[in-house]
């Protein structure tokens, strides 16, 4: 007789939390900065190509910076975690013991009796003892691993997804119209934003999303400004 398992297999928001923080503050990110960019050169330019291929090279740059940061930085991290694992390893090997009783003294504190600890211990020790440091001393797992290149294609394209707008938005307006129809669009999209950035971080969504926008605002308005000077003067 043949005995079936199934599982109950569960989706939790959590495991999308960094990734979708991320995502949301690279494309914040992508939005203001362009936009900005875009805004600040209308004011000190006649000629829309000039904004175009400001605000594309905007995008562009932006989003290879930001992808160039965030490799190093999470490779940084990686470069850690190997760390800590590789010395796990030898501390595995040359004392398993004491190793069994510190993955038990764990299990204690986090409300385990001590023989059911050292029994969890034991087993899953034997099971895959590396594995079972890594998660349980270190906080290391397949959920949280530091990833480089993937961090690095995700932060580029939320960034770029951000910046298209201002950048779609100079291509379909009158020259004329550039700051405004850019500004207002921009306030829009960062408010948004700011409203899902909250909501994933469990914060008061009217205060994430007044807060993006005055700020976003306010860097507009400081670069058309900076433009006007530099258009005036040159």
């Amino acid at each position: 007789m043949t005995t079936h398992h199934h599982y109950h297999h569960e989706g939790h928001a959590i495991a999308r939390v960094g990734w979708l923080r991320a995502a949301v503050l690279g494309a914040n990110d992508g939005i203001l900065s362009t936009a900005s960019l875009i805004v600040g050169v209308a004011s000190a330019s006649n000629d829309t190509r000039q904004v175009l291929v400001a605000g594309a090279a905007g995008l562009v740059a932006g989003a290879l910076s930001m992808a160039a940061g965030e490799y190093v930085s999470v490779s940084s991290q990686a470069d850690l975690e190997r760390a800590d694992v590789d010395r796990e390893k030898v501390e595995l090997r040359e004392d398993p013991d004491g190793e069994l009783k510190e993955l038990t003294h764990i299990y204690q504190r986090r409300g385990l009796a001590h023989d059911l600890a050292a029994e969890v211990a034991k087993q899953l020790t034997a099971h895959d003892a590396l594995a079972a440091h890594a998660r349980d001393e270190l906080g290391l797992s397949k959920a949280t691993r530091a990833r480089p290149v993937q961090a690095a294609f995700a932060s580029a394209a939320s960034f770029a997804s951000g910046a298209i707008v201002p950048v779609a938005l100079t291509a379909f307006v009158p020259f004329h119209r550039i700051s405004i129809v850019v500004m207002i669009g921009s306030v829009l999209l960062l408010g948004l934003l700011g409203a899902l950035g909250a909501r994933t971080g469990s914060a008061p969504i009217g205060r994430a999303v007044a807060r993006v926008m005055l700020l976003g605002l306010a860097a507009m308005l400081l670069t058309i400004g900076l433009g006007r000077m530099l258009g005036t003067s040159l």
